[in-house]
């Protein structure tokens, strides 16, 4: 029986791991795992992202550290990696919506000053951190740093949706998280420029820096001209199924633009839909885009839990950990002290930092373009810990941020508890 029971084992591996059908096994296998730890995660009132990234640690080294195997073929996981890109690239593309020229008339340039302040503190502390008390070297220290500076979107804005909070405190905290992404991108093109430079040659010259911002605008331009072009195309007569096509096709082919140059193609959808929303004023195309994504992020979630690597978590966990909390000081003290600067509303001083903890989505994908630029340079090592470490640290944020938010928002009276 047991020599039977390890032959129907061995079959089962060799099914998954070598069948034409594997890419469809996989698939099927990623996505009913996602959604049943979701019926767990739900009953904590967690977000959907932290059960996505839990079932690819599940599914992934948490598998083979107990069978020795995998159960998704590496042909899967490193097959789909353009995954990210195209996650980015819809996270991007619904961020636009809050870049309504009306609202950020209203805000002047105060929740400018904000992001600035909250995205390039938190940049900064993670740097000098993991460069002087951990001696990492500079290449990686500098893509952590960057990479502190974003903000998860998604998170965010599902607490909002489910508080139902409206008013000035709300709206700032959108405006801030989208401006927040522009910023972190930025900086993240400047340090894989850096990185990417001829060392032998004597280090990176202006030119390294210079570049990688000409082509993020270009990018932006693109992406403008692009929602110029969606604008026009998309009319009353068309149908739903029409439109999502023609969306899907534009917003395709910007990514595909954007990773031809090697750089992210967050700034150039985001520029995408913020020109759409405001030429149209149609918010419809938004709720379209929401309904298709989810399999798409469900996907990305858990294949950048199936790329953590339980055998490097252990001797990076307290390099982890004061990432998760150096981040949230960076955060907190700069949303504060830009608040301040600009002179914004006791709320912000307050409760902004509380709101800006999450980070997942625009985190990993950012993490995972670093990895692949580290492993060009010959970086492997540091690869793999840039990777783990966000991975890591992005369930902690998807635990402990979106409470946060929640609590910001009840303190600062966006929201009456008894209707939530």
């Amino acid at each position: 029986m047991t020599i039977l029971v390890a032959e129907v084992r061995e079959s089962i591996f060799d099914f998954l791991n070598n069948s034409t059908a594997t890419l469809l096994i996989g698939i099927s296998i990623m996505l009913f795992a996602g959604f049943l730890l979701t019926r767990i995660t739900k009953k904590f009132k967690l977000p959907n992202v932290t059960a996505y990234i839990i079932t690819g640690i599940i599914l992934g080294p948490t598998f083979y550290f107990v069978f020795g195997k995998t159960l998704i073929s590496d042909v899967v996981v490193n097959g789909m990696g353009f995954l990210g890109d195209v996650a980015l690239a819809f996270i991007a593309f619904n961020a636009g919506r809050f870049f309504k020229l009306s609202v950020l008339k209203e805000s002047g340039g105060k929740v400018v000053i904000i992001a600035i302040f909250e995205a390039l503190l938190a940049a900064v502390l993670v740097f000098v951190v993991m460069f002087f008390l951990f001696n990492l070297n500079w290449q990686l220290s500098i893509l952590l740093g960057a990479i502190a500076s974003a903000t998860s979107p998604a998170s965010t804005m599902v607490t909002i949706r489910q508080t139902k909070s409206k008013g000035h405190f709300p709206n700032t905290v959108l405006q801030v998280i989208a401006l927040d992404s522009a910023i972190a991108l930025l900086l993240f093109s400047i340090s894989l420029g850096v990185v990417t430079s001829n060392q032998t040659a004597g280090g990176f010259g202006p030119m390294d820096i210079i570049m990688p911002i000409i082509i993020n605008l270009g990018i932006l331009i693109l992406g403008g001209a692009i929602g110029w072009l969606l604008h026009k195309l998309i009319i009353e007569s068309r149908s739903t199924d029409n439109r999502l096509i023609i969306l899907l096709s534009l917003l395709l082919a910007l990514t595909g633009f954007a990773v031809y140059f090697n750089v992210s193609p967050l700034l150039g959808c985001m520029a995408m839909g913020t020109v759409y929303l405001n030429l149209s004023k149609d918010t419809s195309l938004f709720s379209q885009l929401d309904h298709f994504s989810p399999p798409i992020l469900s996907l990305f979630f858990v294949l950048s839990g199936m790329r953590l690597q339980l055998d490097m978590l252990a001797s990076i966990g307290l390099i982890g950990i004061v990432y998760f909390v150096v981040r949230i000081i960076g955060k907190y003290a700069g949303a504060s002290l830009g608040s301040i600067v600009s002179n914004s509303t006791t709320n912000n001083k307050k409760y902004l930092g509380l709101a800006l903890i999450p980070q997942a989505g625009v985190a990993i994908g950012l993490a995972a373009l670093g990895a692949r630029v580290l492993e060009g340079v010959g970086l492997f090592d540091e690869a793999a810990m840039l990777s783990t470490i966000i991975v890591a640290a992005g369930v902690l944020y998807e635990i402990f941020g979106p409470p946060s938010a929640k609590l910001s928002l009840y303190l600062s009276k966006s929201y009456d508890i008894e209707n939530e």
